[in-house]
């Protein structure tokens, strides 16, 4: 499909192209989907979370194939526009905070605070990190103090107040974490 080259003068490849295109598009959506019904059940992961990112960039990868055949642009532009989009979708990603979001989606959507679901995994709340504390003790408040719990949320504050001990750990989403912590603190001294 270069532009003027005959495969773009055929009346015959063009439509099969779009039809190409929209049936990988709706294979896209129909795995999107899936994956949606397949977090609703197992909850939220890192990978479940990687899947569906690039899922998205796929389906946008054969949209901008459509645009550029449209356009009639070259294959450095949809090179470049897919570059464009993996570079947005990167920098998206890195204001995000994935521990956080993960462990409050999976506290939010299981069997004990909604009623369905599988029971909060607090192994995986744990492996999350020190971003993982507010959902962590969400879980706790629903689930009642489990001793074992406790001692590795714990551990969690701790290794939270190692990390900002050091002036080259300090970021602004661990800044956040330690205000929530030393309000909490605040909090339990004065009741």
């Amino acid at each position: 499909m270069q532009p003027g080259g005959p495969a773009e003068q055929s009346k015959v490849m063009r439509p099969l192209v779009y039809l190409w295109v929209a049936q990988n598009v709706l294979l896209v959506a129909s795995s999107i989907l899936r994956l949606d019904l397949y977090v609703q059940i197992y909850l939220l992961t890192y990978w479940r979370v990687a899947a569906f990112v690039w899922m998205l960039l796929v389906a946008l990868g054969l949209l901008l194939i459509v645009a550029r055949i449209v356009l009639r642009r070259s294959n450095n532009w949809l090179i470049h526009a897919n570059l464009i989009a993996l570079t947005a979708t990167i920098y998206i990603c890195s204001l995000i905070n994935l521990a956080a979001m993960i462990a409050d989606y999976n506290v939010s959507h299981s069997r004990e605070a909604s009623g369905k679901g599988v029971w909060i995994d607090t192994n995986y709340l744990v492996q999350l990190g020190p971003q993982a504390l507010p959902s962590i003790d969400k879980a706790i408040q629903i689930r009642g103090a489990d001793p074992n719990l406790v001692s590795r949320r714990d551990s969690l504050v701790e290794e939270q107040r190692k990390d900002m001990a050091s002036w080259r750990s300090w970021g602004f989403r661990s800044w956040r974490l330690q205000r929530y912590l030393d309000a909490q603190q605040k909090n339990s001294t004065r009741g």
